[in-house]
């Protein structure tokens, strides 16, 4: 099972990863490597936004961390809450949802991040790029797996 998470977690963590670097830079212009900082930034406070390379390292290893949470939860979940099994699409949106919600209403709160305020377009453009990027993949992936180990 570790494995299909990991693999699971490289995917969808690179492909949001992606996705929030591109909707960052054509939405405001803001880079990459900034993108990164501001994710180091809930840990190091503003001195993330000086660290350079490093920082950007530490953001893009939270980012990860974040993604390999979302993933291993709902792999642990998905055998013990037989809803799960009948829609992959609800599961994507339930997956993105929750997802959106840890973030903006716990992690970014409890983090060293000053929250943005509330945007209805930036955050269905959020939750719609968590749809495509975390939840069907991870939603996928964990029924393809639980379907492949009754077999």
């Amino acid at each position: 099972m570790w494995k299909s998470i990991l693999q699971t977690t490289l995917f969808v963590g690179t492909l949001d990863i992606l996705a929030a670097c591109l909707n960052a830079y054509l939405s405001a212009h803001v880079t990459p490597g900034k993108v990164l900082q501001y994710i180091a930034s809930g840990i190091f406070g503003d001195t993330a936004f000086s660290g350079g390379a490093s920082m950007m390292l530490f953001g893009l290893l939270f980012h990860f961390v974040i993604a390999f949470a979302c993933t291993a939860v709902f792999y642990w979940l998905y055998p013990k809450i037989p809803f799960f099994k009948f829609s992959l699409t609800v599961n994507a949106i339930l997956i993105a949802v929750v997802a959106w919600l840890v973030t903006t209403r716990l992690v970014i709160p409890m983090s060293r991040i000053t929250p943005p305020p509330f945007d209805f377009v930036r955050a269905s453009v959020s939750v719609f790029i968590l749809i495509v990027c975390i939840g069907i993949p991870i939603a996928y992936q964990s029924k393809r797996f639980y379907q492949e180990e009754k077999q």
